[in-house]
């Protein structure tokens, strides 16, 4: 049976990305579930590298679960200043640690339905946790996929979670995690929000932005 124009479009998506990027993963540094969470909600609104900056000294102070939960706001605030949106972000972070040393014996948990109660946590920083601590399906949809992907014409929708069903709907689970990790890091370097790089794309042949 022949395939939709975006299934068809996200087939040869996903081959060129697997040949352009083979081996990309996860730029934010981490060392277990719960810094991977702590890490991608200092991420929003903010660049990967700065918040690579940060976390060395913040997880050498703070170590595990119950230390985030105990932490004091001014301290963890002055910590993560750098990042912007500390203040929020602060409150957010020793308010998931303490459910999860309430309610989730400390550990991390490995639901999208459990992460998203966190504060602070939502679909995009849900699902980048199942992916690169659990090893599960995710699509981690941030500004750089939800950009590219609807450029390219796999969707016509601007709602972040309605792109992520959208997605979902074109290509299998185990290619979620890799190809979310791809299409970041084409927005990154080539699709860039204003003035996108097309001629060194490898989707140019059929993205309905270049071809507009």
């Amino acid at each position: 049976m022949k395939q939709s124009p975006a299934r068809e479009r996200m087939r040869r998506t996903l081959q060129a990305l697997a040949r352009e990027y083979p081996d990309v993963g996860c730029a934010l540094h981490f060392q277990n579930a719960f810094e991977i969470l702590v890490a991608t909600i200092l991420s929003a609104q903010c660049t990967d590298k700065k918040v690579n900056q940060v976390t060395p000294e913040l997880f050498e102070k703070y170590p595990d679960v119950a230390a985030f939960a105990r932490a004091r706001l001014p301290t963890l605030e002055r910590l993560i200043r750098p990042i912007g949106l500390y203040r929020n972000k602060a409150r957010n972070i020793v308010a998931a640690a303490r459910m999860l040393r309430d309610e989730f014996a400390g550990q991390v948990p490995d639901e999208l339905d459990a992460l998203t109660r966190l504060p602070g946590v939502g679909r995009k920083t849900a699902n980048c946790v199942l992916v690169n601590a659990f090893g599960k399906p995710g699509i981690m949809c941030d500004t750089h996929c939800c950009r590219v992907t609807r450029r390219l014409g796999l969707h016509q929708e601007k709602d972040p979670v309605k792109i992520e069903f959208a997605l979902a709907r074109l290509m299998p689970e185990k290619e979620w995690g890799d190809f979310s990790h791809r299409i970041i890091v084409h927005g990154r370097q080539v699709c860039h929000a204003r003035k996108p790089d097309c001629a060194e794309c490898v989707m140019h042949k059929w993205c309905e932005y270049c071809q507009s």
